[in-house]
């Protein structure tokens, strides 16, 4: 039986809260109904910070820190909005925004992508930054998905799901920074994985339409990502 884990008393934006000391600040958070936004965080998936938009002050640290990979600590005082953390979070938006191809007006995913829907919630409208417009292929070699490298964030979400919920580990990222880009197996078209299980779940927990199924707009496919925190505890169960 594992040891009793210890009960811990922070503060979230001036507000006392209790919390068990293995949770990570973002668990807290939505467990007390507090907002933060998130795009490659999802419950179900291990936890890379990758996106950065989690970012939060934590009084006597100099630097921001991503919620979503903080465990808390007995007397932390976080603030999760701020004008600065506002600010970094528009700036973040922008970069990805500005790094791929994100035309909402004439994008398939218009009214249905999580990175639309965070612009606007975080009322980010302008950016400030130079597009790259990169020339990215659009995969459509697999029988049933495509993937359009062009709407792409990053987020890593195909490549955990694919991992640790499927097993198949049929996607991973190569390269770095901008020239960094999700691939099936060793970089082959995805019609040609040897890995791939056709299983779909990649195109449930993607935020942006960068993975869709043929035949079927993004309104159409109903994402379905409540299979996620019970297939991990179902696998933890049996391993």
């Amino acid at each position: 039986m594992s040891p009793a884990v210890r009960v811990i008393t922070l503060s979230l934006d001036g507000r006392d809260i209790s919390a068990r000391g293995d949770q990570t600040i973002l668990q807290v958070a939505r467990e007390n109904n507090l907002y933060v936004p998130t795009l490659c965080h999802l419950t179900g998936l291990s936890r890379v910070g990758a996106c950065r938009l989690c970012l939060v002050e934590v009084k006597g640290v100099n630097k921001l820190l991503p919620a979503c990979l903080t465990r808390v600590e007995e007397g932390m005082e976080v603030t999760l909005h701020s004008e600065r953390l506002s600010k970094y979070r528009r700036m973040i938006l922008e970069l990805l925004f500005a790094e791929r191809n994100h035309v909402c007006a004439v994008c398939v995913s218009n009214g249905h992508c999580e990175l639309q829907n965070l612009s606007q919630t975080l009322e980010m409208n302008h950016v400030h930054f130079p597009y790259r417009y990169p020339r990215l292929a659009v995969d459509g070699s697999h029988d049933r998905f495509v993937v359009d490298h062009n709407r792409c964030i990053l987020c890593t979400r195909c490549v955990r799901v694919c991992d640790e919920i499927e097993g198949a580990h049929t996607w991973d990222v190569l390269g770095r920074g901008v020239n960094a880009q999700v691939i099936t197996d060793l970089n082959q078209p995805w019609g040609s994985s040897d890995t791939c299980t056709g299983c779909g779940k990649c195109i449930h927990v993607c935020p942006t339409g960068a993975l869709v199924e043929k035949g079927k707009s993004v309104q159409e496919m109903s994402k379905q990502r409540q299979f996620l925190p019970y297939l991990t505890l179902m696998r933890e169960r049996r391993w």
